[in-house]
C-alpha cells in the first residue's frame, strides 16, 4: 500500500478565504488518497495553533478532520505525530481515527526502516534532538493546567494564534540543524530513512547511512512525501488536476 507523509499545513495561519482554499486542497487530497488506497501520515502542524479543553474543541478544520473519520472507517488509519504547533490534544485526533504520537514513530515497510517525527525536538536524550527549552515548558503538564485554569477554550486558542504569529519566521529557514542531525542518527543507528518536516524547506539527502527527507511546508509549496514499492519521491500537488506530481526543482 501506497504512504502519504505531509506536514506543516498550519490551519489557521491565514486569511478565512485562504484557510478555506487550503481545507479544500487538503479535502481533496484526501479523497484522491482514498480512491488510490493510500495511507496518510501527518507529521505535525497541521494546525497553527490548537488546544483541546474538556469542554472544547477548536474549530479548524472540522470538515478536514470529519473527512478524516470518514477515510479511517473505510481503511487503515495513519500516524499523526504532533507538532509544535498542535501537541494539545486531549483524544479529538484520536477520535478521529488517527494513531496519536507526541514523539516518534519507527515503521518498516519492505525491510526498511523508517523513522518519523515533526522535528522541533525530542525527550529521549539518545536520540541528540533536545526539544528548546519554551518547548518543554509549553508541553508540560503543569502548564497546561495552569493556562486551562486561567482561559476558557475560546480566548485559550486566541491567545495561541497571537503566540503563534508573533514567533513564526519563514524567512529564517535553518535547514542545517535537522540535516545535521539526521546525518548523525543515521550513521550511528540501524535507520533506512528518516521523515520529518518542522523546517518548512522539502528535500532529500542521501548519506553512506541512509537518507534524510523533509516533506517540506505544505502551506509554502504544496509538497508532500510519498512512498510506493520501496522507494520515497518528494512529489507536489496539482488542485487543478487532483493529482501528485514530482517535485522537478529544489525549492
Amino acid at each position: 500500500m501506497q504512504q502519504l507523509f505531509i506536514s506543516d499545513a498550519h490551519l489557521g495561519a491565514h486569511s478565512n478565504p485562504d484557510n478555506d482554499q487550503l481545507e479544500n486542497e487538503l479535502i481533496r487530497i484526501v479523497d484522491y488518497c482514498e480512491k488510490n488506497r493510500i495511507m496518510i501520515h501527518i507529521l505535525g502542524d497541521l494546525f497553527d495553533y490548537w488546544m483541546e479543553f474538556h469542554n472544547y474543541t477548536p474549530p479548524l478544520g472540522r470538515r478536514l478532520l470529519e473527512r478524516f473519520s470518514e477515510l479511517h472507517k473505510k481503511q487503515n488509519p495513519g500516524y499523526f505525530i504532533t507538532g509544535n504547533h498542535d501537541f494539545w490534544t486531549t483524544g479529538h485526533f484520536k477520535n478521529c481515527g488517527f494513531h496519536v504520537n507526541h514523539e516518534s514513530v519507527l515503521m518498516r515497510f519492505d525491510k526498511i526502516e523508517i523513522l518519523l517525527l515533526h522535528g522541533d525536538g525530542l525527550d529521549s536524550p539518545d536520540m541528540y534532538l533536545p526539544r528548546p527549552l519554551l518547548h518543554k515548558v509549553l508541553r508540560h503538564p503543569r502548564f497546561i493546567s495552569l493556562f486551562q485554569s486561567i482561559f476558557n477554550g475560546k480566548s485559550g486558542n486566541h491567545l495561541m494564534k497571537t503566540f503563534s504569529e508573533f514567533t513564526r519566521n519563514n524567512s529564517d529557514l535553518n535547514t542545517e540543524k535537522l540535516t545535521n542531525w539526521a546525518l548523525k542518527v543515521l550513521t550511528q543507528q540501524p535507520i533506512d530513512y528518516i521523515i520529518t518536516g518542522h523546517d518548512h524547506v522539502p528535500r532529500m539527502e542521501t548519506f553512506s547511512g541512509g537518507t534524510y527527507i523533509n516533506t517540506g511546508a505544505y502551506y509554502l509549496h504544496r509538497t508532500a512525501v510519498i512512498y510506493n514499492n520501496g522507494s520515497f519521491e518528494l512529489v507536489t500537488w496539482n488542485d487543478e488536476l487532483q493529482l501528485f506530481e514530482p517535485m522537478t526543482k529544489p525549492i
